[in-house]
């Protein structure tokens, strides 16, 4: 029982890797297989084939994600509170998924995802939508498209992560610090001081 569940959490793991490094339409079943260190049928013992496994790893990683933002969300606290959540959330979600929230990025509109992966999508985005729209309408966030301010955070997150990755930064939690503040300062309203 143990040697099955190691076979395919090193399936969906080395999926994850190479989906997010390739991109979905560049991956085969012998990469990935090659990543797991399995052989290309014991794949086949597991998910039927590339689409379903790829709508297995978005569904997985974005609910999870969707989770992990909800868990202790501090709905009746302030904007920036709120913030302060939502970037301890990727932190800690990216700290045990490395690959998982590039994955999600680059698949969101993606050819081979199915009804239930894109209601997972439109759960994760309504949640995010409306930290973004109370902000706005609370006048402590730039009133631009919830996307686009979004796309700022995500984009910039992202890029932070890939650095991490190469080792070209480490962080330590005064640079993590620093980064939250920016991309705070990034989607912040700044309101005119009166004279």
């Amino acid at each position: 029982m143990t040697a099955t569940l190691t076979k395919r959490q090193s399936i969906i793991q080395g999926a994850l890797k190479i989906f997010a490094e390739r991109g979905f339409d560049a991956t085969t079943i012998p990469m990935v297989a090659t990543e797991a260190g399995v052989g290309a049928g014991t794949i086949y013992r597991y998910f039927e084939n590339k689409e379903v496994l790829g709508n297995h790893l978005f569904q997985d990683n974005v609910t999870r994600f969707t989770e992990s933002l909800r868990s202790d969300y501090p709905y009746s606290s302030s904007i920036r509170e709120q913030f302060h959540h939502i970037f301890s959330s990727m932190i800690s979600f990216t700290t045990c998924n490395p690959h998982a929230l590039y994955f999600i990025k680059m698949h969101s509109s993606a050819h081979f995802l199915n009804s239930d992966s894109l209601d997972c999508f439109s759960e994760l985005t309504d949640l995010l939508g409306q930290f973004f729209e109370w902000g706005k309408t609370q006048e402590e966030l730039k009133p631009l498209p919830s996307p686009v301010l979004f796309s700022i955070i995500y984009g910039a997150f992202l890029e932070l992560q890939r650095i991490v990755e190469t080792g070209d930064i480490t962080p330590d939690a005064s640079l993590l610090l620093d980064v939250e503040e920016s991309l705070w300062n990034a989607i912040q309203l700044i309101k005119p001081q009166a004279e």
